[in-house]
């Protein structure tokens, strides 16, 4: 393949799958803004959590709100459970890979809180225990997925499904609308 077409293609791919999240997310994103904005206001938490390239999405979007996104303000709460090697090899190893995510939000969560699952998929198993973990505290269920949704249609709401069944495209759109995400929070809790 020539490099300019598949240059060319690519973007042209990125965004067409643009235009279509901007047409159907604009509903789920405004939701998650308002239970993110009513977790923090209620001294709760965001838990971030997905595996390969979505954990590092998580813990990519837990810094943002740690630390800053924009500018220098106050710290928005913000836990990715996809760092503390301790946790990710104990939890795995004693009780399955399934139980990695799940135990971590049993642990540390609370109702006041919502935990987003990322899954490109919306199959991850483990990612499907971690939202069934936190709707059994009380915590709000939320996520991004991609594929239709996958099996975490059930438990994710708000859930934002990006119109796209090519993997490389929904992560784009998800570090796309993490990043919204962390800029809208800033604005909706008046730290700018």
């Amino acid at each position: 393949m020539e490099l300019d077409a598949f240059f060319e293609a690519e973007l042209a791919e990125h965004a067409d799958v643009l235009a279509a999240t901007r047409a159907q997310l604009q509903e789920p994103f405004t939701r998650l803004v308002g239970v993110c904005a009513e977790a923090v206001r209620a001294g709760g938490k965001i838990v971030f959590f997905g595996n390969g390239g979505s954990a590092a999405d998580a813990q990519h979007l837990a810094t943002e709100l740690t630390v800053r996104y924009k500018k220098d303000r106050a710290p928005i709460p913000g836990l990715a459970l996809t760092t503390d090697t301790s946790a990710l090899t104990a939890a795995p190893n004693d009780m399955g890979f399934d139980a990695v995510f799940s135990r971590q939000i049993l642990a540390l969560c609370q109702p006041q809180d919502v935990a987003i699952g990322i899954s490109t998929s919306g199959n991850s198993a483990n990612v499907i225990c971690g939202l069934q973990a936190a709707r059994e505290i009380g915590a709000v269920a939320a996520g991004f997925g991609g594929k239709g949704g996958g099996a975490m249609k059930t438990l994710a709401d708000p859930f934002l499904v990006v119109p796209s069944d090519d993997t490389a495209r929904i992560q784009e759109m998800h570090i796309t609308l993490g990043h919204m995400l962390c800029g809208a929070l800033e604005k909706e809790l008046g730290l700018l």
